[in-house]
This record gives structure tokens, C-alpha cells and sequence, in this order.
């Protein structure tokens, strides 16, 4: 693999899937079983092109079975499963149906609860593409005529399992989803890139896939934690609607059209809001940040003086500028600014169809303000 690649100028470092572990380690203990020997390292193929060579750990070498482990990493794009070990347990059963291989998961490999997942309710999380790079890289030591070489009274079971899944997953956005009791096994690519959002992303919008194949046809939109508690805590609203945008208001936006839901409630801080105002979809400060300009040139507009615009751009963060706003006549500006995101989005999704209503608020999670019919859409989503 090759092991950097440059992003904004800056060398990142690769890494691999918990996808490319748990097929590495299936593919080594398989090996294992039939030849009796232990190995160190194992090559496998991924679909990005890649070939992986990875260190061999644990290895458990028994007559009836053999264990061992991959090390995860995920290069300069660490998350909670790094450094954690995929295990596999590669062991020959009675046949009980047509298939040569059979791939289960084990103890701290989470079990779907939820529809709307690319996995079945009640089956391990192990997604469709780890599942065939498993098939696929197994196949290379059993060869194709399994029968023949194996015997036709026996299948090849690899038990995925992961004992640290347990406690990491409470770390990852699995209970959300309802992937209970453990980690998922992903990857669609097999390496993981540095600095990439694409899989974050993707996470986000999968949870709304879920709750449309549940039934729901409207959702609630927040950037985040501070979102969810103004939901629950202060508007009191049916938390089963709720699902997180992080800073990707667009990509969520579009996801939501493209799903299929017709109302849509967003509330966020006004920190990242107010960019939405001014057509900002990604409210990343490294993408764009330009609150306090929005901010002075709405209440130029409102016909605040000079003097109260300097203690504006004097605010550090929106917050500050919240305190200040709210010590003078220009509270309407909240409003104002809602109606503006509303507007905003309105324009970017181009959907007479879709109902969209903003609120906004403070640190301290009261509400600053809200769209001309946010109040009416809410009742919507009352528990």
C-alpha cells in the first residue's frame, strides 16, 4: 500500500478497515487450520485496488480450530476502533445447507435490531462488502472445488469477534442505528483515507435511511448534542425524529430530499446557522467562516449605528455577540435570520414539496429564533 497520501499540501498516513481485518484474519486462520503451521503475515486484495500485507497476532492453533487477530489501524484518521483487534475463528462444521463458507459474528460484533441497515434484523453487523472480501480472499486457500477438497459432509465456519467491540461501540454511532452489543465490521473500500468525510457522511445519512424504512416520513435536523437537548429538554419533542447533520447541512439536506421526507425541522446554534443564512452548507470553520461579516451587514440592514456594529465585530464568538443583541432593540434580528436560512434552503433544495422550518438558539439552549411557521411544524413532532 502506499502508506502517505498529501491533502491540502499536508502528508497523511493510510490505514485499513475493521473490513480488511476481518477478512485478513479469516483468510490467515483458514490457512492455519489446513496447513497446521502458524503464519506471521497475510496479503489480501481490496476493493480499492490496494493489496494489504498485515502482521498476524493471538494466533490459537488447536486440532478442531484456529484463532488469531488483526491489529486495527486507522492511519492519520484514527476513530474508536483504532489500534483494537479483530479476531477470526476458522473451524470446519457439519454441512448444513449449501454453503462452503459460513460467516457468523461473535462477541463484541453488534447484532442489527433496526431496519434500514444493509444488514438484516438479527444479523451480525458485518456489511455486504467486508462479507464478500471475506468469500473472496477464504476462497484463495480452500479453492473453488470446496467439496473436493474439503468433503462434501463439511463447511468452513469463520466466527468474527472482537472482545474490546463492547465497550468501543458505546464510542461509535451504533446504538444510534441499533446495532446493539458491539462495533460494525465495514469498509467499502477496504483502506481508509485520511481527513476523508465521505464515511462520516455516509454514517449520518444511513441513520435517516433507517428511520424512513421504520415509517417516518418527517425528521428533525441538529447539528449535534447542544441540537438534541434543545429538542428534548426545551421544545419537549419526540426524540425518535431526530437525526445529527454535524457540519454537512447540504449533504444532509439533500439526503433528506432524496429519501424522501416532506417536512423537515432544523434547529441548530447560531454559530453555525448564521452561515446558513448567507447560503454556507457547510458550516466547518475551515470551509467557511464568516459570522461576524454576516452578522454586521444583517444589522447594517436593520439600521444598528456604527458604534453597536464595532461591538459586533468585537465579539469573539457568536455567543458573544448574542449577549450583545440581546441588550438592545435589534432582537428581531433572529428572526430575520431565520426567515433567511429558511429562504436559503428553499433555494437549495428547489422542492415546492418539502416543508422546511428553522429554529435557533443560544449556549445556554433557549430559543433566540424561528422562522415564520417553525411553531406550526413543530406540533408535528410532539411525542
Amino acid at each position: 500500500m502506499e502508506e502517505y497520501v498529501y491533502i491540502d499540501g499536508k502528508k497523511y498516513r493510510r490505514g485499513y478497515t475493521t473490513g480488511s481485518c476481518a477478512t485478513a484474519a479469516s483468510k490467515a486462520a483458514t490457512h492455519m487450520l489446513l496447513t497446521k503451521n502458524k503464519i506471521k503475515k497475510v496479503n489480501i486484495d481490496t476493493p480499492k485496488g490496494i493489496p494489504l500485507s498485515l502482521n498476524v497476532h493471538n494466533i490459537e492453533l488447536d486440532e478442531e480450530y484456529v484463532i488469531c487477530s488483526i491489529e486495527k489501524d486507522g492511519g492519520d484518521d484514527i476513530d474508536a476502533t483504532h489500534k483494537m483487534h479483530i479476531y477470526a475463528k476458522a473451524e470446519f462444521v457439519n454441512r448444513s445447507d449449501d454453503e462452503d463458507i459460513i460467516v457468523d459474528g461473535g462477541i463484541g460484533v453488534g447484532i442489527v435490531t433496526r431496519k434500514g441497515l444493509s444488514v438484516e434484523v438479527g444479523r451480525p453487523a458485518i456489511n455486504p462488502v467486508p462479507m464478500r472480501m471475506i468469500n473472496t480472499e477464504v476462497r484463495k486457500v480452500i479453492g473453488e472445488d470446496f467439496s473436493r477438497n474439503i468433503g462434501k459432509e463439511k463447511s468452513l465456519k469463520l466466527t468474527i469477534f472482537a472482545p474490546e467491540g463492547v465497550e468501543i461501540a458505546k464510542k461509535t454511532f451504533n446504538p444510534r442505528l441499533g446495532i446493539v452489543g458491539g462495533i460494525s465490521i465495514l469498509g467499502t473500500s477496504g483502506i481508509v483515507e485520511p481527513m476523508s468525510d465521505e464515511g462520516w457522511k455516509k454514517s449520518l445519512s444511513v441513520e435517516m435511511e433507517m428511520k424512513k424504512a421504520q415509517g417516518l416520513d418527517k425528521i428533525i435536523l441538529v447539528p449535534g448534542n447542544h441540537g438534541e437537548e434543545f429538542i428534548k429538554d426545551k421544545l419537549k419533542l419526540d426524540m425518535k425524529y431526530v437525526v445529527r447533520t454535524s457540519n454537512f447541512i447540504g449533504y444532509m439536506l439533500k439526503e433528506a430530499q432524496r429519501i424522501g421526507y416532506k417536512k423537515i425541522l432544523m434547529a441548530g446554534h447560531i454559530g453555525k446557522y448564521i452561515k446558513i443564512s448567507a447560503g454556507i452548507f457547510n458550516t466547518h470553520s475551515k470551509v467557511a467562516d464568516a459570522r461576524s461579516e454576516i452578522l454586521i451587514a444583517n444589522l447594517a440592514m436593520m439600521g444598528a449605528p456604527l458604534d453597536f456594529l464595532k461591538k459586533i465585530e468585537a465579539c469573539v464568538t457568536a455567543e458573544g455577540a448574542v449577549e450583545v443583541i440581546n441588550d438592545s432593540e435589534y432582537t428581531a434580528f433572529y428572526d430575520l435570520i431565520s426567515n433567511k436560512c429558511k429562504y436559503k434552503i428553499d433555494q437549495y433544495l428547489l422542492d415546492e414539496d418539502i416543508d422546511v422550518e428553522v429554529m435557533m438558539f443560544s449556549m445556554d439552549k433557549n430559543l433566540l429564533g424561528k422562522s415564520d411557521n417553525a411553531y406550526s411544524l413543530m406540533e408535528v413532532f410532539r411525542c
